[in-house]
């Protein structure tokens, strides 16, 4: 088949032939893109509002969210977000996704996490990645459009429910519980979750996992990805 690629001279290596004697357009021309099921690809944006010297997620933070005009998930509330298309970069894909559905552009971000649970979404196998935006002021010109029923900025309330040592296998894992809660304007009903974060408890890799154990309201595994958000603003405000 054709290479993906127009020019695929970067690619090229030492020129030598591989052990079925193919230069790299020979190798292309025979390659079948479809020997393996293709996931397909997301991204999910973040954007959080706070206050102009703030020194904890506990103090005036604010999140964008859009509610479902579709399935899955239909009427339940979301991160803007949406698929990447073959010939765009993800950050690219973030930052149109959130053009089409709340009207908002010019926003810097960051690229945070990526999400690939296999069962995250029944539709097919869709794997995102999560970009963080954080704003000072208040922005203007938002509103709901593309799959977006309605969009709101939802005040944040972050706790921490409680914390144990588990052992799996020999090793000791740290879980704290952290509940969440999203208060909307007035007529939007109050968003929840509780969601377990699990690290290792000594060693420099930690294997963060993040699991939901309630929810009310929120779509997907974003519960998740608001919860990691949180932390990681937390450590930033912390300098760790």
């Amino acid at each position: 088949m054709p290479a993906f690629l127009n020019d695929i001279t970067p690619f090229i290596g030492t020129g030598e032939k591989n052990e079925q004697g193919l230069g790299l357009q020979g190798f292309l021309d025979e390659y079948d893109s479809k020997k393996y099921e293709c996931p397909c690809v997301t991204a999910d944006i973040l954007v959080m509002r706070h206050p102009r010297d703030f020194r904890t997620v506990r103090e005036g933070i604010k999140l964008l969210m859009i509610k479902r005009r579709n399935h899955p998930g239909i009427g339940m509330w979301a991160l803007p977000g949406g698929f990447t298309e073959i010939r765009e970069n993800l950050m690219d894909s973030a930052k149109r996704e959130l053009k089409e559905e709340t009207n908002l552009e010019g926003i810097p971000m960051e690229q945070l996490s990526t999400w690939g649970d296999y069962d995250r979404d029944p539709r097919c196998r869709i794997i995102t990645t999560s970009f963080l935006a954080l704003v000072e002021e208040d922005i203007q010109g938002m509103k709901a459009g593309d799959d977006a029923a309605d969009a709101a900025w939802m005040d944040v309330e972050l706790e921490r429910e409680a914390e144990e040592i588990v052992r799996e296998g020999d090793r000791e894992r740290v879980r704290t519980i952290y509940s969440l809660k999203l208060n909307g304007p007035r007529g939007v009903p109050a968003l929840t979750a509780r969601t377990a974060y699990t690290v290792n408890r000594y060693g420099l890799l930690k294997e963060p996992h993040y699991e939901i154990l309630e929810r009310e309201g929120i779509a997907f595994d974003h519960p998740c990805m608001i919860v990691q958000a949180l932390l990681h603003i937390q450590r930033l405000l912390e300098g760790k």
